[in-house]
């Protein structure tokens, strides 16, 4: 900004802003300012703007003149009322209005007076705005004089005329004719719609890429003379044979081993009453006199109210006849005796009332004992067998998986045929942290188990199963297209020493041998009736099906990963 008598010079730069401006505006020291523009100043080219830039002025009581060769600002500035100068030592003017988006502009806002005196010197719009400087100079001042830089030129109108506003002192100027049709563009709207535009036109390319790249399909179903023949096979897996005896079935195999340690702690579920046991006394005696004497041994039990007690001596009761009478009752000297008692097992229910007892294995000896007591209840947990059995159980099926699994990983990382049906388990080896019967909360037991897996070359299984089909096709008019070894069933028979028994159950599939990469090479990009008489010129081709998708394809896509050739599975024929 350059500041002379009177008057402040502003220069605009391109990149500023409107409120950059006003800014300016504001802040000039002197009541004339002259905005000197830069070529295309667009910040100007809205009237928008331009009229904020006039109220500015005239709010900061400014009297504010442009100085500009623009034509395009020119109707503007003269629709707000701003005056304009072609250049610093040109006079200054309000340019006509002319049409602004389609609307005559006849009413501008108030001009400055340019007879009115703002402090001093005044706003004279018959000199140029270079000749305001300091009175005392009186000279016209240049531009570089205002403050300009020296490569900065004044700004000159393109297509000046001498005539015109800055020509000869008596030339007369010439004012524009309004153009009613003169309108400016919305470039914001302009814009707004050629990135739509783009948009909608990058939108129409993927949709047409994706309807005629990545949708279209080819699907195509061949039938052919091909059979399917199944077979049923008892094969031994010999470690030890060397060679494929198709006769006999034999397959050369070998076995992976593999042995694992595990634990596995469960719970106790025995109980056991460590107590003390209920004692008394029971009378033994004898019912009748049917055998002349009989001798209840120590250890026999004796039952009253479901409990047993066991009789802790042994004894002899004789029966005492006298004639054709049984006098026992009468003698019981001889036909009774007491024994002393234990209960079987602790416990406080043992303590019962005196009662009768029933001799166990003794029908015509009865028992009359005394009051039980003295037993005492104390439950503690033990281990029983099946708590030890239900350990190995979750042992087995816990490694079981897993063993099976690493063993079938091994033999088929040697480029083997694994045999899953032929994984078997070893007898354990069991210890435990208590035995049967031994008091504990809970047992721990480990085993140690040896796992095996057998594995056969698949050539020699496709040899063995060659050997069964062949004897159903004709070998010199049918190939065997598919042994059936990804869905062959095995099932064990039995296992001992180097041989084991397993039973094959595999679909073979017989007939002629089709390409299928070398036919989707052929029909790509074909129709479908070329498609069907290229496929059907194949030996064993019996009927060919073209299928596209979606529906607006018309032939076979180019590309080969887009067809799908399926050959329809033959009739089973059973080969047994």
């Amino acid at each position: 900004m350059s500041t002379q008598s009177g008057k402040d010079v502003i220069y605009i730069d391109i990149d500023d802003e409107i409120t950059a401006i006003i800014d300016k505006v504001r802040g000039a020291d002197q009541r004339i300012v002259a905005l000197v523009l830069p070529k295309r100043a667009t910040v100007l080219q809205s009237m928008v703007n331009m009229k904020l830039l006039k109220r500015t002025a005239d709010s900061a009581k400014k009297h504010l003149v442009l100085i500009t060769g623009e034509t395009g600002l020119l109707p503007l500035a003269g629709a707000a009322g701003v005056y304009v100068a072609k250049t610093l030592q040109s006079k200054p003017e309000i340019p006509p209005a002319h049409n602004i988006d389609g609307h005559d502009i006849d009413d501008v806002e108030e001009s400055v007076d340019m007879n009115t005196a703002v402090d001093d010197p005044k706003l004279d719009k018959n000199k140029a705005i270079g000749e305001y400087s300091s009175a005392a100079a009186g000279a016209t001042v240049s531009p570089t004089a205002f403050g300009a830089a020296d490569d900065e030129a004044p700004i000159e109108l393109d297509n000046a005329s001498p005539d015109g506003p800055t020509g000869d002192a008596g030339g007369k100027k010439s004012k524009p004719k309004k153009d009613k049709k003169l309108a400016i563009p919305d470039f914001n709207k302009f814009r707004l719609w050629a990135v739509l535009g783009a948009v909608g036109l990058v939108v129409i390319i993927f949709l047409f890429y994706i309807a005629l790249g990545v949708m279209p399909r080819a699907t195509i179903s061949v039938k052919t003379d091909s059979s399917a023949i199944d077979t049923n096979l008892d094969l031994t897996l010999d470690t030890e044979a060397d060679t494929v005896d198709v006769d006999e079935d034999v397959v050369p195999a070998k076995s992976q081993q593999s042995q694992k340690t595990a634990s596995q702690q469960v719970a106790s579920t025995g109980q056991k009453d460590n107590g003390q046991k209920a004692s008394g006394q029971v009378t033994l005696s004898l019912k009748d006199c049917s055998k002349a004497s009989v001798t209840i041994p120590a250890g026999t039990g004796v039952t009253a109210k479901g409990l047993t007690f066991i009789t802790q001596q042994s004894t002899t009761l004789s029966s005492v006849q006298i004639g054709p009478q049984c006098r026992n009752s009468q003698f019981p000297d001889f036909s009774s005796d007491t024994v002393d008692v234990v209960a079987q097992q602790a416990g406080d229910k043992f303590n019962i009332d005196a009662t009768a007892y029933a001799v166990a294995g003794i029908s015509n000896v009865s028992g009359t004992g005394t009051a039980m007591t003295g037993g005492t209840s104390e439950i503690i947990k033990i281990v029983t067998q099946n708590d030890i059995d239900s350990a190995k159980q979750k042992i087995n099926e816990q490694a079981g998986d897993t063993v099976k699994d690493e063993l079938k990983e091994a033999l088929e990382s040697q480029g083997l045929f694994a045999v899953e049906a032929s994984f078997t388990s070893g007898e354990p080896e069991v210890t435990s942290t208590a035995g049967v019967g031994d008091e504990a909360d809970n047992v721990t037991v480990t085993t140690k188990t040896t796992y095996a897996m057998v594995a056969v070359k698949e050539s020699d299984l496709k040899k063995v199963i060659a050997n069964a089909v062949n004897k159903e096709i004709d070998p010199t008019k049918q190939n065997i297209l598919d042994y059936g070894l990804d869905s062959a069933v095995f099932k064990l028979l039995n296992s001992q020493n180097n041989n084991t028994m397993v039973t094959l159950q595999a679909t073979a599939i017989a007939g002629s041998d089709l390409d299928l990469t070398a036919i989707k090479k052929q029909v790509a990009g074909k129709k479908a009736a070329n498609a069907k008489e290229i496929i059907s010129q194949y030996p064993g081709v019996t009927d060919v099906d073209v299928k596209y998708s979606p529906f607006w394809v018309s032939s076979i896509p180019k590309k080969t990963s887009k067809i799908t050739i399926s050959v329809e599975k033959p009739v089973v024929k059973d080969a047994n």
